[in-house]
């Protein structure tokens, strides 16, 4: 199994990407910074000092490109990556390379993304990009997840010189537990649900655990307005004896989620933007939870009621 750089965020990966750029094209590859028309590139002027090859290495000016998914299995064959569309990626990058042809500031390029990038896919992506721009096709290179785990492998210090820490991660929740959670739950839940026997009761102040972690009443109040009513049905399932498989991948899912909002909770001014940016970038994710939109906010709004994530008055009690 290859490295999860999905797990990354933006900025790590261009660091990974820089790295990777010098160890193929030497140690004056510049990291990225802002152009003036708003793309990110990293750069590198000379002869490449060992790509593609050292008896014959690239010269000139060489643009490097990081672009980075939190999705998993993404593809560069996917419509939004390497379709067509005026909105895909390399649609919108080809105006970029041209500029930079024209401009004389580039003669190389190269493209690095956490994609699969298959035989088929490869050759014809080179292709559009060298018709596109007038940069030749062998002065092309794009190298997908692939080619990232070889990289990997073949140089196993490129996660350190790139200051890579798990510790210094995204707040990115893992999703595949979350989703057989939720496979399980709606099922259970298209069946006939029996009637409460009784008012749901907090375990804490629901109002004190909100101040705590700087949930706005109105936020809490949509939440509990849109999915309390689900809170005891989720419960009842989670509980029963015969789904404690189901049970434990729950506690996977909620181990995630807290670690990760324990170390970036500061990153965050509400727990409003923590719930929001969890549960969007899991329906981003994975295709499970983004067609259970409204489950898949439910339970984490319980991991939330439940005290399972977020802080809790006894967790600050000196």
């Amino acid at each position: 199994m290859g490295y999860e750089y999905e797990d990354l965020d933006d900025s790590q990966f261009e660091r990974l990407v820089v790295q990777c750029m010098r160890k193929l094209c030497g140690a004056g590859v510049q990291s990225f910074a802002t152009g003036p028309d708003g793309g990110r590139d990293a750069r590198f002027h000379g002869t490449a000092e060992r790509f593609p090859s050292r008896a014959k290495p690239w010269e000139g000016k060489t643009i490097g490109q990081a672009k980075h998914t939190n999705g998993f299995n993404a593809h560069f064959s996917d419509p939004s990556f390497g379709g067509t569309a005026n909105a895909a990626v390399i649609t919108e990058e080809l105006v970029r390379i041209k500029k930079l042809v024209d401009a004389g500031e580039l003669d190389n390029y190269m493209l690095f993304s956490n994609r699969r990038l298959g035989g088929v896919t490869a050759p014809s992506l080179i292709k559009r990009i060298a018709d596109a721009t007038g940069v030749g096709q062998e002065q092309i290179f794009l190298a997908g997840t692939e080619y990232l785990d070889d990289m990997l492998h073949e140089h196993p210090d490129l996660l350190g010189l790139a200051k890579i820490s798990p510790v210094d991660g995204p707040l990115v929740a893992s999703s595949r537990d979350l989703a057989e959670v939720i496979l399980a739950v709606a099922d259970a839940l298209s069946a006939p649900i029996p009637p409460m026997d009784a008012e749901l009761v907090d375990r804490v102040s629901f109002a004190e655990k909100n101040e705590i972690n700087g949930m706005t009443p109105e936020f809490a109040k949509q939440l509990m307005k849109n999915y309390l009513g689900l809170t005891q049905q989720i419960e009842q399932f989670l509980a029963d004896p015969g789904n404690a498989v189901v049970l434990r991948s729950y506690e996977g899912a909620v181990e995630d989620f807290q670690l990760k909002i324990v170390a970036h909770r500061s990153s965050y001014q509400s727990f409003d933007h923590v719930f929001n940016y969890l549960v969007d970038l899991l329906f981003k994710r994975d295709g499970v939870l983004s067609r259970h939109k409204r489950l898949t906010r439910a339970l984490v709004f319980y991991m939330y009621w439940h005290c399972d994530i977020g802080e809790t008055p006894d967790a600050t009690a000196a």
